[in-house]
């Protein structure tokens, strides 16, 4: 009984095993085969037709077809309707097997067309390797013949698509041309400005730094003269070091190439001034110096030699530059010759007149305060001649115009000479001599007794003393003789030497008038004596620069950053001068600097001090400075001033002027008068 028990429990066991395998197989079978029916469905071709036609025709042809190609196709009869049928017949037949490509392509624009189709299917491609790719184009609209013959694609389209088509495409080409014109546009515009730009640059300066071709190389190369200085100090180094060691056959070769060197380098500052032997006598005294390196090199003995030779040379450039301080300093102060024989024919002719003669017209107006009245004392008849011109030339009124000039003795003739013989249209011109002002002593004026005195001949004259300003270059400038001249020093005295006017405008003789001044008389000076262009920058141009602010009475008495100004153009009111007794102030700060311990010499520094305080500051365009001494002062500013100062030593009369500033100068002058020409004056 128990074995019985045994045994049906042991077969139940096993049934149960049995029957847990029919799961597995199902498993299996739907991983493996369905995914090899949903490929083959997928692989399937669909026939071309268009309407239920061609799907008869389909079924009549299944003899042909395997029996899951007929399957196929039933099921998709019955699933899809006829019109997606229509589609996707049409759709393999033009392209091929079905594709989400075909949808987009049926849905393009009218004007699109697609050509070049191959509707060969993949087998056939290995073997027709010429097939054409599928491009899609952009056609212009057909005529109407030509659409009744495509109803394929355009069986749909009425009159009105049509017109709609073609007015677009009248837009696009519209459009397109525009671009164009608008692209031809630009560069036509981008064109004229690159030629505009290489007009202004330089060619010649572009063609030193070609990299490409060498015939372009800078002319004026100096690398072959440089290679032969440095041999010449390294063979002078070597020469001195042959003696001390007693090597005279080296001693002699060094001294010949030296000489040889010396006279084919002679002044040349560049490689096309050498001579040809050049190359030739560079090789010859690289060997000797090759040769002395092996007999003579010892690094201490060389590097003292040329630490010796450095500083000799130093000594030399500081001397030079001395020199050259000096000798700017001289041309600065020297008259050329031709205004010297300008100035020496009219002062000739000038008292060959008759005295009848020698008289200006007008002179009633010298005292009329209601005129516009200048003061001008310069010892330069052109430059005198240039202020008048260019004042008269620029004037709205010349009549109106009244020109006080003071000179000195030498040059009286000369000045009254010129505009005698050159009035400046209706203006009124009054020469006076600075030696004829009785008043102006040295028991009145503090300059003139300093001038006179025996410590200011020995500062100016004496040589080689260390007080004397020979014995420093820094001080040179100092010796220029307008500081000598009371002429100079005139301009403290305006209400001495016109008492009944009102109101004068001070101008240098080395300006050049650009606009009508007469504006200047009507400036409100606030209650101020002077009317000035202030000149302070950051920190320059400001009282800490012309006053020994050491000195307790200067820094006391003034603000070292104060604001400096410029004489040259300034506009004086002589009624507040007197009740303020500027030449008072003057006088008594002339008299503290007697030993020149609060200021150096000059006119300036004493007109801070005298006018502290008392000056209106007028706007730049008035007065424009640094045309005798700063060469990048920009070009609109200059021509956008009233007056342009041509204040340091480049002097527009002379050669050392700056040529660039020149010209604005030298039109105010006839070169072709009979007396500039006897002269030799020239621009």
């Amino acid at each position: 009984m128990a074995l019985k028990r045994g045994f049906s429990i042991s077969g139940l066991n096993k049934n149960r095993r049995g029957g847990s395998r029919l799961p597995i197989v199902v498993v299996i079978f739907f991983c493996v085969l369905s995914p090899l029916i949903f490929f083959v469905g997928r692989g399937l071709y669909t026939t071309s037709s268009s309407t239920d036609q061609n799907l008869n025709a389909v079924g009549s042809g299944k003899q042909h077809l395997n029996w899951r190609e007929r399957l196929a196709l039933q099921h998709v009869k019955s699933i899809f309707s006829k019109e997606v049928i229509d589609v996707i017949t049409s759709s393999t037949a033009d392209l091929g097997p079905l594709s989400l490509d075909s949808f987009r392509k049926n849905n393009l624009s009218a004007s699109w067309k697609v050509i070049g189709i191959d509707t060969s299917v993949e087998d056939n491609a290995a073997s027709e390797p010429n097939q054409t790719a599928t491009v899609v184009k952009q056609e212009a609209p057909k005529g109407k013949d030509e659409n009744i013959s495509d109803d394929d694609s355009r069986s749909g389209d009425t009159p009105a698509k049509l017109a709609r088509r073609q007015l677009r495409e009248k837009r696009r080409e519209k459009r397109a041309a525009e671009l164009f014109r608008q692209d031809d546009e630009a560069i036509a515009r981008l064109e004229s400005a690159a030629i505009e730009r290489s007009k202004l640059v330089d060619g010649a300066v572009l063609g030193k730094y070609s990299i490409w071709r060498k015939e372009m190389d800078s002319e004026n190369s100096d690398s072959t003269v440089r290679l032969m200085r440095d041999q010449l100090i390294m063979a002078r180094v070597y020469l001195s070091i042959a003696k001390m060691k007693n090597k005279l056959d080296l001693l002699q070769e060094l001294q010949t190439r030296i000489k040889e060197s010396q006279r084919i380098l002679g002044d040349s500052l560049a490689d096309s001034d050498l001579h040809p032997s050049a190359p030739e006598k560079i090789k010859a005294m690289g060997q000797v110096l090759s040769k002395a390196r092996e007999q003579l090199y010892d690094c201490k003995l060389v590097t003292g030699k040329l630490r010796a030779m450095l500083q000799t040379a130093d000594e030399q450039v500081r001397s030079l530059k001395k020199q050259s301080t000096f000798l700017s300093q001289l041309a600065a102060k020297t008259v050329p010759n031709g205004i010297h024989c300008l100035s020496m024919r009219l002062t000739i002719d000038y008292y060959l007149l008759p005295l009848e003669k020698r008289k200006f017209p007008r002179s009633e107006n010298l005292e009329n305060p209601n005129l516009y009245h200048y003061a001008l004392f310069s010892d330069n008849v052109l430059a005198a001649s240039v202020v008048v011109n260019s004042t008269i030339m620029n004037a709205k009124d010349s009549s109106k115009h009244v020109f006080h000039l003071v000179t000195d003795k030498l040059n009286f003739g000369a000045m009254n000479m010129w505009f005698l013989l050159n009035p400046p249209g209706n203006a009124t011109i009054h020469v006076e001599n600075v030696d004829e002002f009785k008043w102006l002593n040295s028991s009145y004026c503090p300059v003139l007794r300093q001038l006179e005195s025996a410590a200011m001949k020995e500062y100016y004259f004496k040589a080689n003393h260390p007080t004397s300003l020979s014995s420093g270059s820094s001080n040179l400038k100092y010796r220029n003789p307008k500081y000598l001249s009371m002429l100079n020093h005139l301009r403290f005295y305006l209400p001495e030497v016109y008492p009944k006017l009102d109101k004068i405008l001070f101008l240098d003789d080395d300006i050049v008038v650009q606009k009508d001044l007469t504006k200047l008389w009507s400036v409100d000076l606030h209650g101020k004596v002077n009317g000035a262009v202030e000149t302070c920058g950051e920190s320059f141009h400001r009282f800490d620069k012309y006053l020994n602010f050491s000195n307790p009475h200067i820094a006391r008495n003034f603000d070292p950053n104060a604001c400096g100004w410029a004489y040259g153009m300034n506009i004086f009111d002589l009624k507040v001068w007197k009740k303020k007794d500027i030449t008072g102030i003057y006088h008594k700060w002339q008299n503290m600097n007697e030993d020149r311990v609060l200021w150096k010499l000059g006119t300036l520094p004493p007109g801070l001090i005298t006018f502290y305080n008392l000056t209106h500051p007028l706007e730049k365009t008035w007065h424009v400075l640094g045309l005798g001494y700063n060469p990048s002062i920009d070009r609109s500013e200059i021509e956008s001033a009233a007056v342009v100062h041509y204040n340091g030593n480049m002097k527009p009369w002379l050669e050392l002027a700056m040529t660039k500033y020149r010209p604005y100068w030298t039109k105010y002058i006839k070169y072709d008068h009979p007396y500039l020409r006897n002269c030799n004056l020239s621009e």
